[in-house]
């Protein structure tokens, strides 16, 4: 990953699908979202990571479920609390984002995109691309690919 991240072309505006995770406001460019889908059933999955939450089915097709909140280190959800589950792709495969729950899609302008704040906490810096300065809080917008290759292990000692 290189310090900065292309997330902006020259002029113009992105559209980001915004989410709230305990009491977060999150974004992701919405051209990375496939569906997405109220509660669902999960599937738990035996010695995965913390974050994952299992798998649900979506017309035929496994999709990994990924527990946002324990990714990104906040507190679980309040029992009873209904979830949301944005859908995306990353290397061929489907990924579901749990969240609790999905904003609106926003049109913003390049121009006020600004680079990851260095006080964002270190685990937070590494998973946004970069973050928007809203009204009464901070927009992070969320970089999916870097998020879901943390979950593969790179063995560069592997045999050929």
């Amino acid at each position: 990953m290189t310090a900065e991240k292309e997330t902006t072309s020259s002029g113009g505006s992105k559209e980001f699908l915004t989410m709230t995770v305990a009491g977060q406001i999150l974004g992701i460019p919405v051209l990375q979202v496939q569906d997405v889908l109220g509660e669902q059933k999960i599937t738990k999955v035996p010695l995965a990571p913390r974050e994952i939450a299992g798998s649900l089915n979506l017309r035929g097709r496994v999709v990994t479920a990924i527990n946002l909140r324990r990714k990104l280190g906040m507190p679980e959800i309040p029992a009873g609390m209904k979830s949301m589950y944005i859908v995306v792709e990353h290397k061929g495969e489907l990924y579901s984002l749990i969240v609790d729950s999905v904003g609106e899609v926003l049109p913003l302008p390049d121009r006020d995109f600004e680079k990851v704040p260095a006080t964002l906490e270190s685990s937070w810096r590494t998973l946004a691309l970069g973050i928007y300065r809203m009204k009464d809080t901070l927009l992070v917008i969320l970089d999916i690919p870097a998020m879901l290759e943390t979950f593969f292990v790179k063995d560069d000692n592997a045999a050929a």
